[in-house]
């Protein structure tokens, strides 16, 4: 019962791993994912490409659950379930009567978890809450930038999908204790608890440490020189942060005495003095195009890399080697490209192998599975149940 990103991304990584994945909609539009991306046609059916991007290996099952009737064969379906997933806002599933209290009396092996904004209790539970609203009130958009652009959020929902992550984990996490106790449980999900430990170097700093993030961009704080460098044709990230490291990249920039230099001698002394230090580096590294300082500087053994457009990035050929994108076709749409399960086993596998379900398209099998006739169905579609 998710909606947009984070239950679905979630849900998405159970369904990649095998499970079955019955995604309740309501009747009227479904997931409003289904109309959220950049292209208006596939939007007009309720095919958006936010929704493509989340839903693979998954059934769509329209229910609208205001009705009695309705909640009737939703109890019925998560008699037969073992994970309930939802990202409501606390306190919804209670007023349509399906809270875990009442759902755990009909299946006490379920598994409910329920993903929010700020959780099920605290002073914030209630509040409304969006990525970017999360982005601000955990601290990644005061860490993000540099003097001239701070606060700065990140470039994708990165607490939307590390919630779901959470949440997927968590979820396995439950089965697994399941096997052991034979009792299900309720787990609360919230975006802003699931973000912050992410900050873990930068919150020791302060927490530990007692010092306040200092913004700097590109740069890595850990360590000099390591971060953004520019190169004859453009840029290169560069993380040298060994001594043994620095002291390679010196030989192979072609300035040796910088590893005598006072001011750049060790670690905690270049971290000081980078912004002299960085100068003295692009000098060398505009000689040469991004590609040879890449290649130059990990065949010693130096972490480089070029900085790739995100079409370049998801067509490189590691990308490629290691299949993280499954083509699949898709009705409505045609032949689209998602990403696929990223862990590899050896044994267990996993993979897109069912497309991004239309709107209600598994209704029937669902409720013929659940002991329903097609007469039952067309009755609730003619009443809207459906």
């Amino acid at each position: 019962m998710t909606n947009v990103l984070a239950g679905p991304f979630a849900t998405l990584h159970l369904a990649l791993l095998g499970a079955e994945v019955i995604k309740v909609e309501n009747p009227n539009g479904g997931d409003l994912a289904r109309k959220l991306g950049n292209v208006p046609e596939l939007n007009d059916k309720n095919m958006g490409t936010s929704f493509l991007a989340q839903n693979s290996n998954k059934k769509s099952f329209t229910l609208n659950l205001k009705g009695d009737v309705a909640k009737e064969i939703f109890k019925k379906l998560v008699k037969s379930s073992d994970v309930l997933v939802e990202n409501f806002r606390p306190g919804v599933m209670e007023r349509l009567g399906l809270s875990y209290k009442i759902l755990s009396e009909i299946n006490p092996k379920l598994i409910y978890c329920a993903i929010s904004g700020f959780g099920q209790t605290g002073p914030d539970a209630f509040k409304p809450a969006y990525d970017q609203i999360i982005q601000g009130l955990s601290g990644v958009m005061a860490v993000n930038g540099d003097e001239r652009l701070n606060p700065l959020r990140c470039g994708f929902p990165v607490c939307d999908t590390v919630g779901g992550m959470n949440a997927a984990f968590a979820i396995m996490s439950a089965l697994y204790s399941r096997e052991k106790t034979g009792e299900g449980q309720f787990i609360d999900i919230a975006m802003l608890d699931s973000i912050m430990p992410l900050m873990g170097w930068v919150a020791a700093n302060l927490l530990i440490g007692g010092k306040h993030p200092v913004l700097m961009g590109n740069d890595n704080f850990t360590a000099a020189p390591s971060g953004t460098f520019v190169t004859m044709d453009g840029y290169i990230n560069i993380a040298a942060n060994k001594q043994e490291q620095w002291e390679d990249l010196c030989d192979v920039l072609g300035v040796p005495e910088l590893k005598t230099d006072e001011r750049f001698q060790k670690r905690d002394i270049r971290k000081k003095n980078r912004k002299e230090l960085t100068p003295l580096l692009e000098v060398k590294l505009k000689e040469k195009d991004t590609t040879y300082w890449s290649d130059a500087l990990n065949a010693k053994g130096i972490p480089s890399g070029e900085i790739l457009s995100l079409d370049a990035a998801l067509h490189q050929p590691q990308v490629e080697h290691r299949k993280a994108l499954a083509e699949i076709d898709t009705p409505e749409v045609g032949k689209i490209k998602v990403f696929n399960l990223t862990a590899k086993f050896d044994k267990s596998v996993g993979d897109v192998d069912s497309p991004p379900p239309l709107l209600s398209q598994h209704t029937l099998s669902i409720l013929e599975e659940l002991g329903y006739t097609k007469e039952d169905y067309e009755k609730f579609k003619n009443e809207k149940i459906v």
